[in-house]
């Protein structure tokens, strides 16, 4: 006896047109996406569009805005994948409704509204809040190094930048020399085009030397930090400029270390450590994530690899994105700083900072130059603050690592610190999006 099967017939011809909507399930997160986006003011997108003049048809801002939100909420970066995806993909398509932008629009439109992707972050945090899953008891921050969009095989140390420019200098000459010779001989010089040679290596001098004075201008912000002026012949002083005892400075003012580097593709990154130990041309990207649901509610990012002066700026980032301020802030240790601490103790939140890995925190803490850390380290001796503490890993260290693990974002798509602050925001966006429709 035959099998019976259900009915397979992949040449069939539809009688009547089917629905898209039809094959994707109720609660996807294309739907949740799609309404979302539907609440939101997209006002500042169409006013781009507003303009008179001949000019082709653009696709609907809430058409793109869809598309690219899901994209980022699925791990899909990159506009030639989100383009193929749109012929491939059911959720796209419904999203897309019978729209196929190019990779190359998709792109255009994100680079041409990133501001407003990026403001997008503050109404999905409010829609979050009104809908209770934003209460503002207990929030934690913390930062991850997110790799940039720079090659490391087109980045240069500060001792090879000064070797190159005096080679480049030399080869200029030489070839300026050899240019006026045959010029004076009038003689067939041996088949090369010097103006162009000598206008090759000249763009090239001229990108060595920004790069030289972008390390030396990190270089004099750094000596400035540490309290160091132009002139200080490598001495320590204090305040008051008088000498104080300590060994001299290995450099002058302003002098990178030889080993410091820049990149020539996101000269705006910074080297910094990786979590596995290695190091690459990276960005801080902060976040501060409000306890209840796990919604991130404040996005930053900087190309300072500490955090010990961001808690801060994170804190009046809460409060302009979510217009109150919390209750509790919970950080971990790299946030700890006598001015950082110095300025909370400025506000009525209740500020929780570690002062070291458990187990390893400093034994005594000179109160008389310090005030504001031994206050921090009495506070963290009750029960009550060391409790409330714990909270804080379960808290903001999660939702990081859904970002890098789940959606997959582990290096920027774009480059610059103000792009790549936007691009953040967008995937942080795409994150509470994903986390709203899991408690929706």
């Amino acid at each position: 006896m035959t099998t019976s099967y259900l009915p397979y017939q992949p040449n069939q011809a539809h009688l009547l047109p089917v629905s898209a909507a039809d094959w994707l399930p109720e609660g996807h997160l294309a739907y949740f996406i799609a309404d979302t986006v539907e609440a939101l003011d997209l006002s500042a997108f169409h006013a781009r569009y507003a303009k008179g003049g001949p000019r082709n048809q653009p696709f609907h801002p809430q058409m793109m805005v869809k598309v690219l939100l899901y994209g980022y909420a699925t791990g899909v970066f990159s506009s030639r994948k989100l383009a193929k995806r749109l012929h491939d993909d059911v959720a796209f398509r419904v999203l897309s409704a019978g729209n196929f932008p190019a990779h190359r629009t998709l792109s255009d439109f994100r680079a041409l509204h990133l501001a407003e992707l990026s403001a997008l972050f503050v109404q999905v945090v409010k829609l979050a809040r009104e809908c209770g899953l934003v209460k503002l008891g207990t929030i934690a921050i913390d930062g991850t190094k997110v790799k940039a969009n720079a090659s490391r095989h087109k980045a240069m140390s500060y001792a090879r930048i000064v070797q190159a420019e005096a080679e480049l200098k030399q080869q200029i000459a030489d070839l300026l020399e050899r240019a006026r010779a045959a010029d004076l001989a009038e003689a067939n010089a041996p088949e090369q085009d010097l103006p162009a040679e000598i206008a090759r290596r000249e763009q090239r001098l001229a990108a060595i030397e920004a790069a030289k004075a972008r390390l030396e201008a990190q270089q004099r912000e750094a000596d400035t930090a540490r309290g160091r002026h132009d002139g200080d012949e490598r001495k320590p002083r204090h305040p008051d400029g008088t000498p104080k005892r300590g060994k001299p400075f290995k450099r002058d003012f302003g002098v990178p270390e030889d080993a410091a580097q820049t990149s020539f593709t996101d000269p705006e990154s910074r080297i910094m450590k990786q979590s596995n130990g290695g190091f690459e041309h990276s960005y801080n990207a902060q976040t501060a994530v409000d306890a209840e649901r796990q919604i991130i509610i404040a996005a930053e990012l900087t190309a300072c690899a500490a955090d010990s002066g961001e808690l801060p700026p994170m804190v009046e980032a809460v409060e302009r994105t979510v217009g109150a301020l919390p209750q509790t802030v919970l950080a971990d240790a790299g946030y700890r700083s006598e001015a950082a601490l110095a300025a909370m103790a400025e506000t009525p939140l209740e500020v929780i900072v570690a002062l070291g890995r458990e187990g390893r925190e400093q034994a005594q803490v000179d109160a008389g130059k310090y005030p504001h850390t031994a206050q921090m380290a009495e506070r963290l001796k009750s029960q009550e603050s060391q409790a409330a503490y714990r909270r804080r890993k379960a808290i903001v260290e999660a939702p990081n690592g859904w970002i890098k693990s789940v959606l997959g974002f582990r290096q920027f798509s774009l480059r610059g610190l103000e792009k790549v602050r936007a691009e953040w925001r967008l995937v942080c966006l795409a994150m509470n999006l994903r986390r709203m429709a899991a408690w929706a």
